[in-house]
């Protein structure tokens, strides 16, 4: 039944407690005082901030009780799971780590996701961020949210040019921020490889500075394009997962979304455990770069290294048993390019 003062004050007298409860005059001071439906969304606000804020408190009592009994855990370890806490509040997160879910609501995002795919204004079978690569493209229907990506090549065999031609498309064509994380060449280096191929110039020309008119002309236009570029490179050397996650982490929040993880190359970055063997570390590496993936939802590319027992076999087609270092790898990865 509807309900305001004067049909409370009713129900009241017909029970007999109007005179214990205050009376018309009391309940009419109750309806003035009650929230206005008009301010709703504020109050909405004020709860959701209340929850964040009971959500950080939580989070402050588990990263004090880590670092007061480690259990064995090195600093960088705890600041690590510290920094994963943080960012899984400011990315709305915690309503993802509730453990099982019933399938009724996944089903309903893979319906909606599957009409949206349907209801686009320029339907294509690229659901993912494009490579650039059409034949590429059309077979992992573009680089999926999500996925670990190997890029598999013995050396100077174009494994850095064909990830910064990627990358180069993520960041100009698509517009979506890249972030390369390059340990094996500077990043002067690797700024003036993308120049020679946005500007479709000789890299011997350019590093010796040997051009002509047309391909000052052609530097200035890669410049042009360049200089817009979300493009985001870390050249730290032997970078151990745990700081590549962190700062892969800050770029995403400062950028907002990140289009495309670039890693040159697995093998050269460094563990945070003292494995028995490299084949160990590099399992560690491996499956925490899946697991960055999936924590931010972005396309991670690793480049890798093969075996050299590659070089003896008759055929030399590689096959995933040829990666180096650790059979880990071809696990953890959700597609694996030779």
């Amino acid at each position: 039944k509807p309900a305001d003062a004067v049909t409370v004050a009713e129900s009241l007298d017909l029970a007999g407690e109007g005179n214990d409860t205050g009376g018309l005059a009391y309940l009419g001071e109750l309806a003035a005082n009650t929230p206005s439906a008009a301010n709703i969304r504020r109050y909405a606000e004020i709860v959701r901030e209340r929850a964040i804020l009971r959500q950080l408190v939580t989070a402050g009592d588990e990263i004090a009780g880590s670092a007061l009994n480690p259990l064995g855990r090195d600093p960088k370890t705890l600041l690590d799971e510290a920094e994963a806490k943080v960012f899984a509040i400011a990315e709305g997160g915690f309503r993802h780590q509730t453990g099982f879910q019933h399938i009724n609501p996944l089903l309903t995002q893979v319906v909606e996701r599957i009409q949206e795919l349907h209801d686009r204004d320029n339907p294509s079978d690229i659901t993912g961020v494009p490579s650039g690569y059409h034949d590429l493209d059309g077979k992992t229907s573009g680089l999926q949210s999500g996925d670990l990506l190997i890029v598999a090549g013995r050396p100077s065999m174009g494994k850095t040019s064909f990830a910064l031609n990627i990358a180069e498309h993520v960041a100009i064509e698509v517009g979506l921020p890249v972030a390369v994380f390059s340990m094996e060449m500077g990043g002067t280096q690797l700024a003036m490889r993308m120049l020679s191929s946005v500007g479709r110039l000789d890299a011997h020309r350019v590093r010796t500075g040997r051009l002509n008119d047309d391909e000052w002309s052609r530097l200035s236009f890669a410049l042009g394009k360049m200089h817009e570029a979300p493009i985001y490179i870390d050249e730290t050397p032997a970078l151990n997962p745990i700081d590549l996650r962190a700062r892969a982490r800050r770029l995403h929040r400062q950028c907002g979304k990140l289009g495309l993880i670039v890693i040159d190359y697995l093998q050269l970055m460094s563990s945070t455990s003292h494995g028995e063997n490299r084949a160990t570390e590099i399992s560690e590496i491996s499956r925490s770069l899946k697991s960055l993936a999936k924590e931010l939802g972005v396309p991670v590319m690793a480049l890798s290294q093969l075996n050299r027992s590659l070089e003896q076999r008759p055929n030399k087609r590689p096959v995933m048993s040829d990666l180096r270092e650790s059979g880990a790898i071809e696990q953890d990865a959700d597609v694996i390019m030779f």
